[in-house]
């Protein structure tokens, strides 16, 4: 008999919830980068286990938010977890927010899954002191030890969780890994080279909105994106010197989304302003997180 269900993979910014929801699938359906909160809303993934389809959901990293898309950002994680059939909880063992842990753990009184990530960045005996101090923690149902860049660990946690889930038919073809529309995933593809291009903070103030996508007859496709800004200063550091910056950031994103795609991709850049577009309700509508 087949197995279906939803799992929510919760945690604070930068656990490394995307890493892992790209192993179990196999393939890349979340932007991964080295910033914290990239996730902006629920991201899910579809893996095959034996018998079992993990629909996977990538949810925001749980933080103390300040603006309107902030908070709807942490609201997202929280429904998405109400409304799972299981939840794992991923904890950064080199910088570990035990709070907010024993925070979720109490408040899952269903139960949650634990998974200590990135264990090969950290000397044993501080994981086995961090290990000692979450086992007292409320409604933990198992606990994993896993480092989700090298893959290890993650079969284990497949395997538990192919046997948390019910018995019921597949909602998805055995093929799909997502169920992100292409023109969406495409602007998190571009969104995440503006994340690994510049480093200040700007990023995080930064939407990438889909304006055209057209197919052709030879299997190539034309997209355009606009790179919505907050501020008019912030266009320029997009732009760089001579629109330099700007054409990195195309031509890294160009190479990512030909090689997901496997076909011939011509990508059309350019950078508005919106001031303040995270108080926007538009904003909140384009992430499929609120009204």
């Amino acid at each position: 008999m087949r197995k279906c269900g939803f799992i929510a993979i919760l945690g604070a910014p930068n656990a490394g919830k995307s890493t892992l929801v790209n192993q179990l699938v196999g393939q890349k359906v979340s932007i991964v980068s080295p910033k914290v909160q990239t996730t902006r809303s629920r991201i899910m993934g579809i893996a095959i286990q034996g018998d079992c389809q993990l629909i996977l959901i990538d949810t925001p990293g749980i933080f103390e938010g300040k603006r309107k898309l902030d908070h709807a950002m942490v609201k997202e994680a929280f429904d998405a977890s109400a409304n799972s059939d299981a939840v794992v909880l991923v904890i950064d063992v080199t910088k570990p927010n035990l709070e907010l842990a024993h925070k979720l753990c109490e408040q899952h009184k269903k139960g949650l899954i634990l998974c200590l990530n990135k264990i090969d960045l950290i000397e044993k005996e501080n994981l086995l002191k961090l290990t000692s101090a979450v086992s007292a923690f409320k409604n933990i149902k198992a606990t994993f030890m896993i480092s989700a860049l090298r893959n290890d660990g993650v079969k284990d946690l497949a395997e538990h969780l192919c046997n948390e889930l019910p018995e019921s038919p597949w909602l998805f073809p055995e093929d799909q890994i997502t169920n992100i529309p292409m023109r969406s995933w495409a602007t998190e593809v571009t969104r995440e080279q503006i994340f690994l291009t510049l480093h200040q903070e700007i990023p995080y103030n930064i939407f990438v909105e889909s304006e055209s996508w057209e197919e052709f007859e030879n299997g190539s496709v034309k997209i355009s994106q606009a790179i919505v800004v907050a501020k008019n200063n912030h266009k320029g550091i997009v732009l760089g010197k001579g629109g330099q910056t700007l054409k990195k950031i195309g031509q890294t994103a160009r190479h990512e989304l030909e090689s997901q795609l496997e076909r011939r991709v011509h990508l059309k850049l350019f950078v508005k302003v919106e001031e303040d577009w995270q108080e926007k309700s538009w904003a909140l509508r384009a992430f499929g997180i609120g009204t």
